[in-house]
């Protein structure tokens, strides 16, 4: 039996993916901003094994300005699925119609799976799906993602396209217009398959620079298409892309008034009333810093901290050390080889297990945040505020992204198209905390501040805040000087978000974050317990004299201005950049094994609170946010700035910023909470301010552009 493949396209939160998992039971990450599906991925049809879905990235042309529309086109041009199930989302249909009218073109049955239909009829509209199939000339059938209504019967007329014979004739648009392309069809008729004859003629007389690149055409054939081309943009007295473009949408809305039926004046549009509130140019920050100080509280403070006091106190402080150590006794285990798995492996990967239950919390929060539509205007929001500071709105993408991890964020910054832009977004995102990071914060805001709601919250706004303050600093250099990338962003329409999509992005996360723990943090326990129980010449000796300690010792002085330069700390933050866990892992280790406290029922964090004061806590945490990240994202970040120089860059910048932020912290927070007489260092940090504001406040020489406008989409 011949295998069908079903290429879903559509544009970005018009429910795709969604539409994807439904149909295949893949895990996919679901999400609700441009940018999220970078690559096209496949799975098969859960009720037809032989039908292949094969999922497009987000799109809204095919027009390739960027990576995404490339690799769909490509992919339906080159690889030519069956038939193409088109998601349209019903509430936005006129912005979403302007892909259908292109995937018509192409020469593959088409079927629109008309999407959103509840949220339409939600807000008082109606349309004659008979109607816009007729006018389309494909079947269209409606749909509700969220509710899984109709998806099945869209597969099902997908299939059923893909197995008829078809003749391709496209839309029709003005006669003189039809006129020019059908010229152009007779010149190139012999040069391609009957059924892409309309693509590739629209495609010529756009002057699409990727097709005539690929297209073979004589010079003779070439002069001749370009002379029907100059005779049209001087009848319609406009230029030929768009000529095409004018038309597309004349029919659009033409089809629509066709299709629309008349109905009473639809009420105020819940979305619109929300985004009235949450993104008001005065309100939206607020409510925005609201949010996430609830979500953070929620996950760190709150309800995932009963989950971690358990995993700490009971699971891996009581119940997992004392089975395991009379097994180990039972078994007659060498001592060497029971301090290694007690005090190693249970130890530090214990430790970092033991914050599992407030990520999982927290990566819930935010999958709803991200699914019912909510962090869409955050990044439209923060457009307004970063193209201030010299950054694009669509910088905020890949740091939403990096929030689950750095790499895949430092990746998400393909999409901008600005050079200069996307090297300054691959530099700063990782400011970000990302889920490696979350056990760095919630073991300082523990051991520290465990009545203060703030700490938690505070990580993830000074992220932002260092983001902002490169903005304007790095724009300031000649390096990536220039007006930031205008940012186009669809506003989904808020709705509940679907629960098996919060749990499979949740899930996805999590396990990520699970599998970390269970191979770099097991294999980095294993080598922080040997190196801290042996010296040099491999003899068994105390901590203060092993490896590890001297290794520490030999950096810790470039650490005593942060006002945490012992070489337990300074270990901890070089075995960071390995894996951000690592830094938790590594205390769990060198602060006493959870083996020798389980009795008392006690943690690391009385034994943090006899290192550090509370500011140097703060300061060791600022630090570790935004230093360095971890030898991946590292690895990330050279594969899109491309050279090792920039790379270099990169990671200079992160580290010095870290440094002077955690220095200025320390010293006037030791001055000012502490109570430390004010000295050398304070009046230091005082000038390293003064520098700063003189910085940020100087005005750079800009040369004269054009000034962008971006568009808020209904």
């Amino acid at each position: 039996m011949k295998r069908v493949t079903i290429a879903l396209a559509g544009n970005p939160n018009s429910g795709k993916t969604s539409i994807f998992n439904e149909l295949t039971g893949a895990t996919q990450y679901v999400g609700n901003w441009p940018g999220v599906t970078v690559e096209k991925k496949e799975g098969a049809l859960k009720k037809n094994k032989g039908v292949t879905i094969q999922d497009l990235p987000g799109i809204y042309s095919l027009s390739p300005y960027s990576p995404e529309e490339v690799v769909a086109r490509n992919y339906l041009i080159q690889e030519k699925p069956d038939a193409i199930l088109n998601v349209v989302d019903a509430t936005n249909i006129e912005r979403n119609l302007y892909l259908t009218t292109q995937l018509v073109d192409i020469g593959v049955p088409v079927v629109v799976a008309l999407n959103m239909m509840d949220l339409m009829k939600k807000e008082g509209q109606q349309l004659n799906l008979e109607k816009l199939s007729y006018g389309l000339g494909v079947p269209v059938v409606g749909t509700s993602a969220l509710k899984g209504k109709g998806i099945q019967e869209a597969a099902h007329e997908a299939i059923s396209e893909a197995g008829r014979e078809h003749e391709f004739h496209g839309l029709t648009y003005d006669k003189r217009l039809e006129a020019a392309l059908s010229q152009i069809g007779e010149i190139i008729a012999t040069k391609t398959e009957a059924k892409q004859l309309r693509w590739y003629s629209i495609k010529l007389f756009e002057r699409d620079e990727k097709i005539q690149a690929e297209f073979l055409v004589t010079e003779e054939e070439q002069n001749a298409i370009e002379e029907i081309i100059f005779i049209t943009e001087k009848i319609f007295g406009d230029d030929s892309e768009s000529i095409i473009v004018n038309e597309r949408y004349n029919f659009i809305t033409q089809l629509i008034k066709l299709a629309r039926i008349d109905t009473e004046v639809p009420r105020n549009k819940r979305s619109d009333w929300i985004d009235k509130v949450v993104t008001n140019r005065w309100l939206a920050l607020p409510i925005f810093a609201f949010v996430m100080w609830l979500v953070y509280y929620v996950s760190i403070q709150t309800i995932g901290t009963m989950g971690t006091d358990w995993m700490n106190d009971v699971f891996f402080g009581e119940f997992v050390p004392q089975h395991i150590s009379t097994l180990l006794v039972d078994l007659q285990v060498a001592n060497w080889l029971q301090s290694l798995i007690l005090d190693g492996i249970i130890a530090g990967v214990g430790a970092v297990m033991g914050f599992l239950p407030q990520l999982v919390v927290l990566f819930l929060c935010l999958a709803f945040l991200e699914d019912c539509g909510y962090m869409s205007r955050i990044a439209f929001v923060m457009d307004r505020l970063f193209r201030k500071f010299g950054l694009s709105g669509k910088s905020f993408i890949p740091m939403l992204v990096a929030t689950g991890c750095g790499v895949p964020g430092i990746m998400a910054s393909r999409t901008i198209e600005n050079e200069k832009d996307r090297r300054m977004t691959v530099m700063v995102t990782t400011f970000m905390p990302c889920s490696a990071k979350l056990p760095i914060i919630a073991l300082i805001a523990g051991a520290f501040f465990p009545k203060s709601s703030w700490v938690a919250p505070s990580a993830y706004f000074v992220g932002i805040t260092a983001i902002i303050l490169s903005g304007i600093l790095l724009k300031k250099t000649k390096l990536f000087a220039g007006d930031p990338a205008p940012f186009i962003m669809e506003l989904p329409t808020y709705h509940w978000p679907k629960i098996k999509g919060m749990l499979i992005q949740t899930w996805d996360r999590s396990k990520a974050f699970v599998k970390k723990a269970g191979t770099i943090i097991f294999v980095s326990s294993i080598l922080i317990w040997f190196t801290s129980n042996f010296n040099f010449q491999l003899a068994s000796v105390s901590e203060d004299k092993s490896m590890l300690a001297a290794f520490g010792n030999l950096f810790a002085f470039i650490f005593r201005p942060l006002g945490w330069g012992n070489w337990r700390a300074t270990v901890g933050t070089i075995t960071g950049l390995v894996a951000k866990e690592n830094v938790v892992n590594t205390f769990g280790i060198l602060y006493g094994g959870m083996s020798e406290v389980s009795e008392n029922g006690k943690e690391v964090w009385p034994m943090l609170r006899s290192s550090f004061t509370p500011i140097a806590g703060y300061s060791f945490l600022l630090f570790n946010l935004l230093c360095a990240p971890c030898f991946a994202a590292i690895g990330a970040m050279h594969r899109e700035l491309l050279t090792w120089k920039w790379t270099a860059i990169a990671v200079g910048y992160q580290c010095s910023l870290a440094y002077v932020v955690s220095f200025v912290v320390f010293q006037l927070g030791d001055w000012l909470v502490e109570k430390s007489p004010f000295g050398f260092g304070q009046a230091l940090a005082c000038a390293v301010i003064l520098a700063i504001v003189i910085a940020l406040v100087k005005k750079p020489k800009r040369e004269k552009t054009e000034r962008f406008a971006y568009l808020e989409a209904e």
